[in-house]
């Protein structure tokens, strides 16, 4: 049996005197050329998280709402895992575990956790009510670091399979986006027990079949792949060839970690120019948090070194809904996912949102689970 302790994230002051040092002698780099973020995240806009940073936010104050969620560490495949586990009040209430990605974290998900244990608390059908666990992925946050080679996507999907098991779920739904969605789907093609997946990236190679045959989702997807290899993916070569190179720098400074993390927030959320649109400075510095507080920028990184190239792989059975928002880094049709996902029972194209689903839109994301997921009850 798993050991399963209660856990409430404590910093030492010690450690929030450090970052503060930090700001504080920040060395800053000189200002873009173009008016814009074509060069990566502006200086003016860097320098006005600096300032909030260090002298509005509250991480004590931000903290305390995560604490307010029952939180817990298991050791399982000899690495300590970080969740949330929150049980609905239903007796009908159904298991389902959600996976964040990079740069993300279980941050993401605060505003949905509680609606979706309880549908009533917002005017919702109890029957749609589910038990939530919110882990953070090894090597992320709070969770442990693995320290030796092979803790890619499959095993990560084998330790939250048998988390499900220990929890005493016998049976569950399981949901994700970015390394989430991959963890999702190798949950649902290596564990019996996960009965249904939904995804909200779902990646998969363009049907070369319909190449001559193009709808206008697909050349939007097809181009914005293009814009992602020739101007958004270096991050991603970076943290799949060289992680630990990486590493030295995001762990030293934290205006560099903020600067890493918040640019993803521009270039994947439906934000019009700016990701405060859409997640508060406070939510979107929390997340940056778990990366530094836990100094975690490499770990993290190394996920991309162990599995970069697992997203798009063999076809899975399990029975998938997947919900597309406009402003996701990769898109796919209907179509080019049933060759790969063949029990695709659910897919549903909305008019606003981006990667960061729950974070951004928390009432639709809540609304998409509960559309899917009761096509099982």
């Amino acid at each position: 049996m798993t050991t399963i302790k209660d856990f409430s994230i404590n910093i030492p002051e010690e450690k929030l005197d450090d970052l503060k040092k930090r700001l504080e002698l920040t060395r800053w780099p000189d200002k873009e050329t173009p008016s814009d973020w074509t060069q990566g995240i502006p200086l003016s806009y860097m320098k006005e998280i600096h300032s909030y940073w260090l002298n509005k936010y509250d991480w004590n104050k931000e903290v305390a709402k995560i604490n307010d969620f029952p939180q817990f560490m298991a050791k399982i495949n000899d690495l300590d895992v970080h969740f949330i586990h929150l049980k609905s009040p239903h007796p009908e209430a159904k298991p389902l575990i959600i996976t964040h990605g990079w740069p993300g974290s279980l941050v993401e998900f605060l505003q949905v956790i509680k609606p979706l244990t309880d549908p009533t608390l917002n005017g919702g059908d109890s029957k749609d009510a589910f038990h939530i666990v919110t882990p953070s992925l090894p090597g992320f946050g709070f969770s442990g670091k693995p320290t030796t080679p092979g803790f890619g996507v499959e095993k990560i999907a084998d330790t939250f399979a048998k988390l499900m098991k220990e929890l005493g779920y016998t049976k569950y739904y399981a949901q994700g986006g970015d390394w989430g969605s991959a963890v999702t789907t190798a949950l649902g093609m290596q564990d019996e027990n996960c009965e249904a997946i939904h995804l909200n990236m779902a990646i998969v190679a363009p049907d070369m079949e319909t190449m001559n045959d193009l709808t206008e989702l697909e050349q939007s997807a097809l181009a914005g792949f293009q814009f992602y290899q020739d101007w958004d993916s270096g991050y991603s070569k970076q943290q799949s060839t060289r992680p630990q190179t990486l590493g030295y720098g995001l762990t030293d400074s934290p205006i560099g970690q903020a600067a890493w993390i918040i640019e993803k927030f521009y270039q994947w959320t439906d934000c019009n120019g700016n990701p405060e649109n859409v997640i508060s400075r406070d939510d979107l510095l929390t997340n940056v948090m778990f990366y530094w507080l836990t100094e975690s920028a490499t770990s993290s990184a190394r996920l991309y070194w162990e599995s970069f190239g697992d997203f798009d792989g063999e076809e899975v059975t399990t029975p998938t809904g997947v919900s597309v928002y406009p402003k996701e880094i990769f898109r796919a049709s209907q179509r080019w996912l049933k060759k790969r996902y063949t029990k695709l029972s659910y897919y549903n194209v909305l008019d606003s949102g981006g990667h960061f689903a729950a974070f951004e839109k928390p009432e639709i994301f809540i609304d998409e689970i509960r559309k899917y997921f009761s096509l099982f009850r």
